[in-house]
């Protein structure tokens, strides 16, 4: 197979697929946990918005008794109604932004755990194909988005929608004839918002690419620190970083031209409702229609209705990004990994006979080959050692046995049995793989070398190290096997690095080794030390090394030569040196004319 292409772009293909509600209905299993709270949390914000009512409501007796009839016997009662149900409605919004946050971060968390689960059943050929803040970006900062954006103004929007319908019957309440009034420009003002979904789409897209570009920017140049350092590109990747600020400008600016203009048009149309309602009020009023009171408390809860309308753009704006941040996640947990286990998958324990490779193709990117033809039979307990130019498939023919890529064509069999027919996990586990530039993950000397075998004891972590040849620096060390190593064991040389990670492989005990070019990067002294290392780790075990330094590899029990993916001479190094002209006599030479 060619590697299928799952490159992930703000518009994945699979979202013009669904349809609008589809996403929410998957959505639906993160929310059902907490659906309860979830709803108390919008049955809440319904008293919070109603009781914004009161004040514009209780003013009309006020003005007609006490600055119309000048009596203060009857009114005195308002402002303890006033203070009272305010004081209920602080106390329910703290409940709502209690029940929200908790809601909200309950569901954020699920979702990238499930996320995070996802992320982790993809090959490497995912990883190939996605820079880094793409993945942060899909998988993780799009569920903040979601969740906490989405619930936020959720409450928002209830406690305003409930706050509108208890205001506007405070207005019919007052004049049916001014309702109509502020209806009509009401409708007005929010008409608007029912084209910004489809104007801000693109851009919230090419934003999201832009965002994701950076951060790309960060994790490389965090990485990359001491080759920017050593070619002084410190100017360089500020130019860059800047190239991409300017273009999230850009992008920001014209969100801005799409929908900046959302809010002062409705600053100028509730104006309008105002103006009329004033002018008609005044009409009403002098004719004996409405009292002052009915006008007083009508234009009240006018413009407590009117005044979050008008800031409603930007609120409506994160919810349609919190719209499209859902229907990414949901395109992400749509996407399946190429590489899983078939139904009734088999347990790979041991490797008892042999591992073959009968008539392999592969190709990263389609009708361009990698490997062609190639077929190898190697023994139970033998070594094998891959050598030839850079680029002729050393190292893809190693990544097929533990299934980081699959075949285009022919098989790759253990002890007669189809790799792709074992259960990844067993397959994985009984394959141990040192590389030339291994990763080692933040924390202990311990944690790194219990990712072999978790329930490893003291005892078997020191004879492991023992065997690595790195005990003796363990046992320095003022803390011992619970040393920090640094992020990506910044804290180790080169050559612990690497022992580190043989004892890791070590202590995994798998019955096949790979060794990738696992000693090229040292210096000669630390290579001696690694090579003994890789020695005791090779004991009694199905090999599989590559090699540059072919005085690494001499001993092996089948050394075969690659070149441009093809399998030009096999044989041990005694046979293959007897071949006049040969390809790894020639190489053997080149290496050791001097």
């Amino acid at each position: 197979m060619s590697v299928k292409n799952h490159t992930l772009s703000p518009d994945p293909e699979s979202s013009k697929k669904l349809k609008f509600t589809d996403h929410y209905r998957q959505m639906w299993p993160f929310v059902k946990p907490y659906w309860v709270r979830a709803l108390l949390a919008v049955l809440i914000c319904i008293p919070v918005g109603a009781l914004d009512s009161v004040i514009a409501f209780s003013l009309k007796p006020y003005m007609d008794h006490v600055l119309v009839d000048k009596d203060m016997a009857s009114p005195i009662y308002i402002p303890l109604l006033i203070v009272a149900f305010t004081t209920v409605q602080g106390l329910l919004n703290y409940a709502a932004i209690y029940l929200n946050t908790w809601v909200g971060t309950r569901i954020n968390h699920d979702l990238k755990r499930a996320l995070f689960r996802k992320m982790m059943s993809f090959e490497p050929a995912f990883f190939d194909q996605n820079a880094s803040g793409t993945i942060i970006q899909r998988f993780a900062t799009d569920a903040d988005i979601a969740c906490l954006g989405l619930l936020d103004n959720l409450k928002l929007f209830v406690s305003r929608f409930f706050s509108s319908v208890s205001l506007i019957a405070v207005l019919i309440y007052n004049s049916w004839q001014l309702s109509i009034i502020a209806i009509v420009v009401l409708l007005c003002a929010l008409l608007p918002l029912t084209q910004v979904r489809r104007r801000i789409k693109d851009l919230i897209k090419s934003t999201i690419a832009r965002s994701s570009g950076i951060l790309t920017h960060y994790n490389e140049c965090h990485a990359g620190s001491k080759t920017i350092a050593s070619y002084n590109l410190q100017e360089k990747m500020y130019l860059q970083c800047n190239e991409i600020l300017c273009k999230l400008f850009k992008l920001t600016m014209k969100m801005v031209k799409k929908t900046g203009w959302m809010t002062p048009l409705m600053h100028v149309v509730v104006s309008v409702g105002v103006g009329a309602v004033i002018g008609f009020g005044s009409y009403l009023i002098v004719n004996g229609t409405i009292t002052s009171g009915n006008f007083v408390s009508f234009i009240t809860a006018l413009i407590m209705l009117y005044t979050p309308i008008k800031g409603i753009g930007k609120n409506f704006n994160n919810v349609q990004i919190s719209f499209l941040a859902i229907e990414r996640i949901t395109d992400v947990l749509n996407l399946t990994p190429d590489i899983a286990d078939k139904e009734n998958a088999r347990e790979l324990s041991a490797v008892n006979k042999e591992i073959r490779f009968e008539h392999v193709d592969f190709e990263y990117v389609e009708n361009t080959p990698v490997l062609k033809d190639i077929c190898l039979k190697v023994k139970a307990g033998s070594t094998i050692a891959l050598v030839g130019n850079s680029g002729g498939g050393k190292t893809t023919i190693v990544n097929l046995l533990p299934r980081f890529y699959d075949v285009k064509d022919g098989n790759i069999t253990i002890d007669g049995i189809d790799v792709r027919d074992y259960s990844l996990k067993s397959l994985r586990d009984n394959i141990a793989i040192v590389f030339q530039d291994n990763f080692l993950f933040s924390g202990t000397i311990r944690d790194n070398i219990l990712l072999g075998r978790p329930d490893a004891t003291d005892e078997e972590i020191y004879n492991a190290l023992k065997m690595a040849y790195l005990d003796d620096f363990v046992r320095e060390q003022e803390k011992g096997l619970d040393t920090d190593i640094g992020e990506r064991g910044s804290a180790l040389s080169g050559g612990q690095r690497q022992r580190l990670a043989i004892a890791r492989a070590l202590i995994k005990n798998a019955p096949i080794v790979i060794l990738d070019e696992a000693t090229s990067a040292l210096d000669n002294r630390s290579e001696a030390v690694v090579q003994k290392a890789i020695d005791n780790l090779m004991r009694d075990r199905t090999v599989f090394v590559i090699a540059h330094r072919l005085s690494t590899i001499q001993n092996a029990d089948l050394i075969v030569v690659l070149n441009n993916g093809e399998i030009v001479e096999t044989g041990s190094h005694d046979e293959l040196m007897q071949i006049e002209n040969g390809a790894y006599r020639g190489l053997y030479n080149a290496q050791f004319k001097n």
